[in-house]
């Protein structure tokens, strides 16, 4: 099985690609001077770091400068400009002979063959923790030290990298560039479309080693162990109660803003989550799903389901057991015989 701990595999491709393009960007930055070429945003739309540069769309004027004639991006060096040209190509001359995938460039190669051979060169001194990319430990540096110098230009959020801006950025324009060759849905991220497609191959690469339940991505795994540890990370800051998820926290937090954003067509009645609307709008189609195999008594909500098999088994509240032989029925959660 795979350890929640691990660099999640399903946000590698999305990283590698966006963290060798900043790589080769910081590199063209050391040839010019004063100024800065970034292909990161649209027009109009800027990046700023913590040393107040603005990183701008605008092409420099250099008097010994290779421009390329399709998009405009200006280069000091005549093989930079060569490999940019690549992009506009669909020339990726350099392949990866375990997977087959193409590179415009040998250095793309190799950072890219670390991820079959597993080698991570680039170690956090902090918490010893590797990575296969230098720019991935930059970022990741950032977590200790709180450096976030990387912000978005429309809500102000920050980043600790430039990929995870980029990333972050087309939440705001909706760009979805990836597309499903099975259903054709759209995504933002590669990392989203891969974890999509194995909603069709069934595929769960990531498996709890105490209860076995597999998941489809590396976050729901670690969401999951606290469900055995019982780990609550997530603290309320006004009642400090605490939660094992985020979105949990965020639900619960209106109860002390009194924010009800999920609001009834019917009866215009409103609620702090979508779960909840959608609970209640049962109670306008009468629609009961859930119901009791003893008595076949039917209930709105499984939480009801499962306070009211306490009446035929007596139960007490959060001794859950989940038994699987011929003599006992599980039903939502709670045993029976």
């Amino acid at each position: 099985s795979s350890s929640p701990d691990e660099e999640e595999p399903e946000i590698k491709e999305e990283w590698e690609e966006v963290c060798i393009r900043e790589e080769e960007e910081q590199l063209e930055l050391k040839e010019e001077t004063d100024d800065f070429i970034s292909p990161v945003l649209e027009a109009n739309t800027q990046i700023r770091n913590t040393d107040a540069v603005t990183v701008q769309l605008d092409p420099p004027s250099h008097e010994s400068s290779h421009s390329c004639n399709t998009c405009g991006k200006v280069y000091t060096r005549r093989s930079n400009l060569k490999t940019h040209m690549r992009i506009h190509t669909g020339e990726r001359p350099f392949t990866c002979e375990v997977c087959g995938k193409s590179f415009t460039q040998s250095s793309d190669l190799k950072v890219h063959t670390r991820t079959h051979t597993g080698e991570r060169p680039f170690t956090c001194k902090v918490c010893e923790k590797s990575f296969s990319q230098s720019c991935k430990i930059k970022a990741h540096m950032r977590t200790h030290t709180g450096e976030r110098p990387y912000s978005c230009e429309v809500c102000g959020k920050g980043f600790p990298s430039i990929s995870e801006l980029k990333i972050h950025i087309r939440t705001h324009t909706g760009e979805k560039p990836f597309s499903c060759k099975i259903c054709e849905k759209l995504f933002s991220t590669s990392s989203d479309l891969k974890i999509h497609t194995r909603t069709h191959t069934g595929e769960r690469p990531f498996s709890c080693d105490i209860c076995k339940k597999a998941f489809i991505q590396a976050r729901s795994l670690t969401s999951h162990m606290r469900t055995h540890t019982g780990e609550r990370p997530f603290i309320c800051k006004i009642c400090q109660k605490g939660f094992m998820h985020r979105p949990t926290l965020k639900v619960h937090m209106r109860t002390h803003t009194g924010d009800r954003p999920f609001t009834c067509k019917v009866c215009q009645k409103s609620f702090i989550s979508s779960s909840d609307l959608k609970s209640h709008m049962k109670t306008h189609t009468g629609e009961r799903p859930y119901f009791c195999e003893v008595c076949e008594k039917t209930f709105i909500k499984s939480s009801h389901l499962k306070v009211h098999m306490r009446t035929h088994t007596d139960e007490k509240p959060l001794t859950y057991k989940y038994l699987k032989n011929d003599s006992v029925k599980v039903v939502k959660g709670i045993s029976h015989k």
